[in-house]
């Protein structure tokens, strides 16, 4: 029997989606008679209606449920013991489930797909270097459709595919059907260019539960048409949309075989890839000046600040220091708070930056318990081993720890530095953070560093700022006025270096502070951004992103959103002000929304950490 979908866990309240009786109400009543009901009825009538809506939805819900499950198992497409039934907005879909499935594996498995089924028809086809980096794209002659055709109904009925036409632009795609239906190739009977999807899923995914990986992930089949060339009597085949390289390829050229890399930066660089060649023609293997091949490390830096030896350590050294830190955000406790952030930030890096060549935490003699320290794919480094002077240590100081990130060795020159809370929400590719040439990226915020000197008011953060710009302004006579965002930070490690060898008094002096200080600098989130921009090794540039600080309200509300949406790139949950107390309301916050966005465990997580449960995950990946 097919296997379907266990009962989800109750979610909480804001992952829940609006009932779609709701939605249904909100789309169909115009706005003036919405608020016109709102003026003659109560607040307890409304919340009244709106849970008996959310009942009725629940059970029409459950009862469409049933019947789609016996339609598609009618339909031959739950034959299969290793499928389940998932949901989307736009209804029930039969997905394959995959053990640990990634935006990467689902691209490759449909690209997979739909080569090996016009193989075996014996038809002629070629991968295209298309500009998604999420989905793929196969060339076929135009000339050639009916029997394409075939094989893709043929394909689909074995695979449980679904066939829609692709967004195209600001035209949104169309809802994918199933590609064994006769009523599904009608409607895409002109189409220059079909999508083929099979939907991947978590194990105990189902409807509103588990990751699932949709249309967005799919294979393009392109047809292109048979013409000449403006000069010339060559027959060619004509692209039917732009691409990366040619508008044409000659009609009977050769096929080659080339690496997967070149057709999605999504994938591992060339020499660090397992993927099987793909077939293609010569016109799409050339080297493009955009594309990077260095390899990119990533650095986090990480603290279980509960841990009772490294409490101990940081009382002994604050006992030392009479005054006190020099401001209330300078030492507490929330900076030190272990929420469990770095395991579901790994999985994000997992999931959506799968170009990643190494990746080095940086503790002070701890290590996560549920962390495979010996994965070939991260290195665990000690404070011991960066520090040249060990008087300094131990430190509590993150800006003095980030004076040394430069000195891991076998660190790669291009790498990305992670704070524990910040995730990545979405596919980015090596060029989301760096250019092909070595320049690296920056992304400024809206908040301005406060004008003026060193003032005691001023949090640690507009303190090192200032003291940024003091050095800036001396070096360069610029003045910058603008922070950063909480990003993943693109770094160099020469430019590090270089600034180390430019600024040593103050870098030598934040570098021995074992709690922040006023006269701290920040190295890699700030000071090297503005340094390598002003000396022609970066540049500013946009980044879909968002920041949640956990102290101030709305946040549950905002996270609902971002679950629901998934629109950014890389996203902040951070806490300056709270203290212990807050932190189990904060754990009963985090863990459902972190479960429910990265439900896929990572492979540098321990079998029995995988075992836990998580919750449901209401939204597929993007169609980005």
């Amino acid at each position: 029997m097919p296997r379907t979908a266990p009962p989800a866990p109750r979610p909480l309240p804001w992952h829940t989606d609006t009932p779609p009786l709701v939605r249904g109400y909100r789309r169909k009543v115009p706005l003036p008679v919405r608020r016109a009901v709102v003026a003659v009825t109560g607040a307890g009538l409304r919340r009244a209606a709106l849970r008996g809506l959310g009942r009725l939805s629940a059970a029409s819900g459950a009862l469409r449920l049933r019947w789609g499950r016996r339609r598609l198992r009618r339909a031959g497409l739950l034959t299969a013991t290793d499928r389940i039934v998932v949901a989307d907005r736009h209804g029930l879909r039969v997905a394959q489930v995959t053990p640990m499935p990634t935006p990467l594996h689902a691209r490759a498995e449909n690209l997979r797909l739909v080569c090996e089924a016009l193989e075996r028809a014996g038809i002629d086809h070629f991968v295209v270097r298309a500009y998604g980096n999420v989905s793929s794209a196969v060339g076929v002659p135009a000339a050639e459709r009916s029997r394409v055709v075939a094989a893709l109904v043929e394909l689909c009925a074995r695979q449980a595919g679904y066939v829609s036409l692709p967004a195209r632009g600001k035209r949104p795609g169309t809802v994918p059907r199933p590609g064994s239906s006769p009523q599904a190739w009608r409607r895409l009977a002109a189409a220059p260019v079909v999508r083929f999807t099979r939907f991947h899923a978590s194990p105990g995914a189902g409807p509103g539960a588990g990751l699932v990986l949709g249309v967005a992930h799919g294979c393009d089949i392109e047809f292109w048409q048979r013409g000449r060339a403006e000069a010339g009597e060559e027959d060619l085949l004509i692209a039917p949309r732009p691409n990366r390289t040619t508008a044409s390829v000659p009609a009977a050229g050769a096929a080659v075989h080339a690496p997967g890399h070149l057709f999605t930066r999504l994938a591992p660089a060339e020499g660090r890839q397992s993927a099987a060649l793909l077939r293609t023609r010569p016109e799409f293997t050339p080297r493009l000046p955009d594309e990077i091949r260095f390899p990119i490390d990533v650095v986090y830096t990480w603290v279980d600040g509960s841990d009772p030896a490294w409490r101990r350590r940081r009382a002994e050294v604050t006992a030392c220091d009479a005054d006190g830190p020099y401001h209330e955000q300078a030492a507490n406790d929330a900076r030190y708070a272990n929420r469990d952030e770095l395991r579901y930030s790994l999985r994000s890096l997992h999931m959506y930056a799968p170009w990643v060549r190494h990746i080095y935490l940086v503790t002070d003699d701890q290590v996560p318990p549920w962390l495979v320290g010996s994965h070939p794919g991260i290195t665990v480094v000690d404070h011991r081993e960066i520090f040249d002077d060990p008087r300094v240590l131990p430190t509590f100081n993150s800006q003095a720890i980030e004076t040394r990130l430069h000195h891991i060795d076998g660190l790669s020159e291009h790498f990305l530095y992670f704070n524990d809370d910040v995730f990545l929400g979405s596919p980015v590719t090596p060029q989301d953070f760096f250019l092909a040439n070595g320049m690296t990226k920056f992304f400024l915020s809206r908040a301005l560093i406060p004008l003026g000197p060193i003032h005691p008011g001023d949090v640690p953060v507009s303190a090192a700022g200032k003291n940024n710009r003091a050095l800036l302004e001396a070096r360069f006579g610029a003045t910058v006025t603008q922070k950063l965002k909480h990003t993943p930070h693109a770094l160099r490690r020469s430019v590090l270096a270089e600034i180390e060898q430019e600024f040593p008094g103050p870098y030598r002096a934040t570098m021995a502070s074992r709690v922040r200080s006023a006269s701290d600098i920040s190295l890699p989130s700030a000071l090297h951004h503005y340094y390598a921009f002003l000396t022609g090794r970066a540049v500013p540039a946009p980044l879909r992103y968002d920041y949640f600080d956990l102290a101030r309200p709305g946040i549950p509300a905002r996270l609902a959103r971002l679950l629901r949406s998934r629109h950014c790139q890389a996203f902040c949950l951070n806490d300056t002000v709270s203290c212990e107390r807050d932190l189990a309301d904060q754990l009963a916050l985090l863990r459902p929304f972190l479960d429910a966005y990265f439900p896929v465990p990572s492979p540098l997580e321990r079998a029995i950490a995988r075992q836990e449960a998580r919750q449901p995950c209401p939204s597929p990946s993007p169609s980005r």
